[in-house]
């Protein structure tokens, strides 16, 4: 027997259904009388207690099998309207009455509970997977940039009179790149953060989409400049009343997605359109695109695909969904028979033209 996850309700409350329904159900019965046994009663007062313990906690439930039974006995057990009980037979009924209601009340309190600590332990042990994969990825993805910065440093500061200008130039490059790196996930772990706790607040304001993605484009990593990135927007596109910062984000972690994953000199096209008032984004690559077993994962927190490279923490795909969820739009994925994979952006937009903002 599964009981559903109990909802929290304030005692007063609980008090007051439980009285009601145990009152409401009563009234109909003793109006149908004439249709329905005092027998039949008792199996629908017992199954309204029973609804209850599913739901309640065990006080406000007993007050209510109390009361039932009570009512049940005055009401409807002949002598009707008085306490007695002529009839032995009738006599132990409601004894069983009284008991099963009681027993009703305590096994599913005991199953509820039984199942509260299975989903405490459930979540505890979901809890210490995700810390597990996100220490791992963060091993690596921390240690390996700052082991880099470190190592660039010293090697600067011991030896930097002899080094050549040319070396000197690339171990800043390096210390430079490694920055970034550890820049991009301490803002992918404070962007979870900012997610998960509903502190996302939009800050709308007109956005020129060709202008916002040839600035993500120039800031990917020098590492994965070897790629060939197409850019095609329809013609005369509006601009569109976005949270510029927070779409950086989300087609930086997608752009970045696509050009790890593929090898160098692959394809990835961005297509930018205005479909019903919708900003669609579409950015498609040629590689190997994900196995279709896997794909429904793509999105979930920490989550990396088998076997993939070292590196990465498997947040950047689920913060760009929840920063397009934020615009109250929606990211997918899909696989192209060709080959690689299809993100889609479509988000709801304010738009307006150029001459059209000029003219405010």
């Amino acid at each position: 027997m599964i009981i559903p996850g109990k909802k929290k309700f304030s005692k007063l409350f609980q008090y007051a259904i439980s009285l009601l329904l145990i009152t409401v159900i009563s009234f109909a019965c003793f109006t149908a009388t004439g249709f329905i046994g005092y027998k039949v009663v008792a199996l629908l007062l017992l199954v309204a207690v029973s609804l209850l313990a599913m739901v309640f906690d065990i006080m406000p439930v007993l007050l209510a099998a109390v009361l039932s039974a009570f009512i049940w006995n005055f009401f409807f057990i002949p002598p009707i309207f008085t306490f007695h009980i002529a009839d032995a037979e009738d006599a132990l009924m409601f004894l069983m009455y009284f008991l099963i209601a009681l027993l009703n009340i305590v096994l599913t309190s005991k199953i509820r509970e039984a199942e509260k600590k299975a989903r405490d332990k459930e979540e505890k042990e979901n809890t210490i997977r995700l810390y597990n994969t996100l220490l791992n990825s963060l091993s690596h993805e921390l240690r390996t940039p700052i082991s880099t910065i470190i190592g660039a440093v010293d090697t600067l500061k011991v030896n930097k009179d002899k080094l050549s200008q040319e070396h000197q130039s690339e171990l800043l490059s390096e210390i430079d790149i490694a920055t970034s790196r550890l820049n991009r996930q301490v803002n992918n772990l404070l962007n979870m953060s900012r997610l998960e706790s509903g502190a996302i607040r939009l800050k709308l304001d007109w956005c020129d989409i060709d202008e916002l993605i040839y600035s993500v484009i120039q800031k990917l990593p020098p590492v994965y400049r070897d790629h060939k990135i197409d850019v095609h927007t329809e013609e005369n596109l509006p601009l569109f009343k976005l949270d510029t910062e927070l779409m950086k984000q989300v087609l930086q972690n997608i752009l970045l997605n696509a050009v790890q994953y593929t090898p160098v000199d692959s394809l990835v096209m961005i297509d930018v359109s205005i479909i019903e008032n919708n900003c669609v984004i579409t950015i498609t690559d040629n590689g190997k695109g994900f196995p279709e077993s896997e794909i429904q994962f793509v999105f979930d927190k920490f989550y990396r695909l088998p076997n993939s490279k070292a590196g990465g923490t498997g947040l950047g795909l689920s913060i760009a969904k929840g920063f397009t969820e934020a615009h109250k739009g929606d990211l997918k994925v899909e696989n192209i028979a060709a080959g690689g994979a299809k993100f889609t952006i479509s988000i709801p937009a304010e738009t307006t033209y150029m001459n059209h903002l000029k003219n405010e």
